[in-house]
């Protein structure tokens, strides 16, 4: 899940996955047994390798053992629906943990204590249902946040959006241009620095993951 960096339909409220890692030991390129990161926060210092570790599918390091940040249980969570604007919903709401739009309905899901979500459900009018939507797919867009209802609509297709984040779950592929050459030679030059004899997951290239990453 880290290598491959993918967060979960609760990043509007939890973050992204990168942010999740800690400290990590990694085998390098060379073999080497090294440690990234720090226990906390606080003791970190240095380069962020951890966040430069994530996503990288195995291209810079191998993950060791890891030390995660974890988050205290909700006292109460649900989903909901609503039909109103998802922007406004995306405005007004204090906090939603997740808002998964679909075109016509937007799922809510909120965390909290019952008496402050009970209020937010009188006064949004919302629905009470058992759980998020199912997410279509093959194919999962990133796009800028204040584009992706634009974007999801552009294409032929079913699709969510994960308002707010820029996910978009979709049927149908999405063009994608090639990265820039700033983007393209500033990871050509880390993975010079991290593997300059092409020992980790070669032919592997995560500025061109596969259509579904």
């Amino acid at each position: 899940a880290l290598a491959l960096g993918r967060s979960a339909v609760t990043r509007l409220g939890h973050g992204p996955m990168r942010d999740v890692l800690l400290q990590t030991h990694y085998v390098s390129a060379a073999g080497k047994l090294t440690k990234a990161g720090g226990p906390t926060v606080k003791n970190v210092s240095g380069f962020d390798l951890c966040r430069l570790f994530v996503g990288s599918l195995g291209t810079l390091g191998c993950f060791g053992d890891m030390i995660l940040r974890t988050r205290p249980v909700a006292r109460n969570s649900g989903w909901f629906t609503s039909d109103r604007d998802p922007s406004e919903l995306l405005r007004d709401l204090y906090r939603p943990v997740a808002l998964l739009w679909d075109g016509d309905v937007t799922h809510i899901r909120l965390d909290g204590d019952d008496a402050d979500i009970g209020r937010t459900v009188e006064k949004f009018g919302l629905d009470i249902v058992a759980g998020p939507p199912p997410l279509p797919g093959p194919y999962r867009w990133s796009v800028a946040p204040s584009k992706a209802m634009g974007a999801a609509r552009s294409v032929d297709g079913t699709f969510v959006v994960e308002l707010g984040v820029g996910v978009v779950h979709h049927t149908s592929p999405r063009e994608r241009g090639l990265p820039d050459a700033a983007t393209r030679g500033l990871h050509d030059r880390i993975k010079q620095q991290f593997d300059p004899t092409g020992r980790l997951n070669p032919g592997v290239d995560p500025l061109s993951p596969p259509a579904v990453g």
